[in-house]
């Protein structure tokens, strides 16, 4: 399809160091690809899953906004602003990287797995003063609906960043059809399919395939089975 691209789940990179399974849908550390840099302003999408009691050790950022979407388990984080936090399935957790921040990130549990999505969009302002967020997000809200969990406006639904991105997750039962409307020209979406099967604008996607889509101004979207999604408008220019 034209203006479009499809990353199919075992296409991914993958980092195994036995604590540490990640799979890249970018190029990301070891595993480089040029044709895989990024979708836009997209920059990481990583896949992670990390054995109990382990985890990131302090590293440090900087000109990025990194956000974390936990899947499953209890990841704590520390960082250089004096945050200490656990975020769960349920929440999303930003960080405005800025000026440099630095943090950690451990599996705080030792009986059982932390898997959780880390993202990195490119921002539209440099050396910004470093910050942290949080929120609980009410999963009700996007039951066959797509909910916002981040957009550029604090004002809005969920967390905000420094760029003109907004991010959706929906849940979505068998055979359930919705529309997504990009919210500013120039942008382009990127879908990365977090369980089941649907398609969109026709492509077949199936668990952790990724799929971009631009110079469009909507998409449609059909489960096949019982499925979650979660879709990222980006601007497509850096």
């Amino acid at each position: 399809m034209e203006n479009t691209v499809l990353h199919k789940a075992a296409t991914r990179g993958l980092a195994d160091i036995g604590w540490l399974k990640s799979f890249h849908t970018f190029s990301f550390s070891n595993y480089y690809d040029p044709e895989r840099m990024n979708f836009g302003v997209l920059r990481v999408l990583n896949d992670d899953t990390v054995a109990s009691g382990m985890g990131f050790g302090t590293h440090g950022h900087q000109n990025m906004e990194i956000i974390s979407i936990p899947l499953e388990g209890d990841l704590e984080h520390q960082d250089s602003m004096g945050n200490k936090t656990v975020i769960k399935n349920g929440d999303i957790q930003v960080m405005s990287a800025g000026t440099g921040i630095k943090h950690s990130e451990y599996n705080r549990n030792l009986d059982s797995l932390v898997k959780f999505l880390q993202i990195w969009v490119i921002p539209n302002q440099e050396n910004v003063t470093p910050r942290y967020d949080q929120i609980t997000l009410n999963p009700e809200d996007r039951k066959n609906k797509l909910q916002q969990i981040l957009s550029p406006n604090p004002e809005d639904e969920g967390v905000w960043i420094h760029q003109n991105a907004w991010f959706h997750l929906g849940q979505l039962d068998k055979d359930f059809g919705t529309t997504y409307t990009f919210k500013k020209k120039g942008n382009g979406v990127y879908a990365f399919v977090l369980k089941g099967d649907l398609t969109i604008n026709g492509q077949e996607l199936n668990t952790r395939d990724g799929f971009g889509l631009w110079n469009i101004d909507q998409i449609d979207i059909k489960a096949s089975t019982d499925a979650e999604i979660l879709l990222m408008e980006v601007p497509m220019q850096l």
